[in-house]
């Protein structure tokens, strides 16, 4: 949705009309001299005249240079697209590495939402932990989500089996609903993890309870940036994306085969940038 979004914003910003008509006037444009502000200084930093082409809070940094000549990456959140150097063509896909048949594009989102997600202390999730983890999964979780609740039902199993779960708030309905409240009520409580378990089980909770600011509405964000769409959302320590619910054991072969791939797209991305 986010990608959407950001596609419709730039054809608007490119062409400069409203989102509706963007995609018409970009098509009569197509053979439209490049923009001055691209194309000025051969000697120029490209990127000074792309950001301008871009939606409002863009960075330069934003913009780095893909692997192929002449094209930027563009990355916001855990979203990535590419853009040519001379603002004319904007691209969004995923970028391969043909002799590798890595995936380049989702090794960046994988990056992008790691370091999203680090920058969150553990002091505001809530954990679940064996006493000696082999694996760590970060879940995105709505109280009320069927399939959270399923997955709740068995954490000790996935902690026998040594994952260390440290779930985030995503209230599906977002702000002022039901969920939300109780997403609020259990970082309240005095036992955070004893208030999570009553709520997947469907007890009734105290929902007069109140405290100090909750992290409820940045975790909610958080996941909004990094692509969750759906709960639960199981991020691997490796930034990769486990949709859904999984069986505990289904759950640690996953988390071991994309442990796997990813070390076999990040050494095909290590040797193509060396090319």
């Amino acid at each position: 949705m986010r990608t959407t979004l950001l596609i419709w914003a730039f054809a608007a910003l490119a062409t400069g009309v409203q989102p509706r008509a963007a995609l018409a006037a970009q098509a009569a444009d197509a053979q439209a001299p490049v923009s001055p502000a691209v194309a000025a200084d051969p000697h120029a930093d490209p990127r000074a005249g792309l950001i301008k082409l871009l939606p409002a809070g863009s960075k330069l940094e934003d913009l780095k240079p893909s692997p192929i000549p002449g094209i930027y990456e563009f990355v916001q959140g855990a979203d990535v697209s590419y853009l040519t150097a001379d603002g004319k063509y904007f691209l969004d896909g995923n970028l391969y590495d043909m002799a590798t048949r890595a995936n380049l594009t989702e090794a960046i989102r994988s990056r992008a939402r790691l370091a999203m997600i680090n920058a969150v202390p553990e002091s505001q999730m809530v954990i679940f932990s064996p006493k000696n983890p082999l694996y760590t999964v970060t879940v995105f979780t709505d109280m009320d989500c069927q399939y959270c609740r399923k997955l709740h039902s068995e954490i000790a199993e996935i902690n026998r089996l040594g994952v260390r779960v440290r779930y985030m708030f995503f209230p599906r309905t977002g702000p002022n609903t039901e969920s939300w409240r109780k997403a609020e009520v259990v970082w309240c409580s005095a036992d955070r993890n004893e208030a999570m378990t009553r709520a997947k089980s469907g007890a009734q909770l105290d929902m007069n309870k109140t405290c100090g600011p909750t992290p409820v509405e940045r975790e909610y964000q958080l996941g909004q940036n990094i692509g969750v769409h759906g709960t639960p959302a199981i991020i691997t320590d490796g930034g990769d994306i486990i949709s859904g619910y999984m069986p505990p054991r289904e759950l640690v072969q996953a988390i071991k085969q994309l442990q796997g791939a990813q070390r076999e797209t990040s050494a095909g991305a290590e040797r193509t940038a060396l090319r």
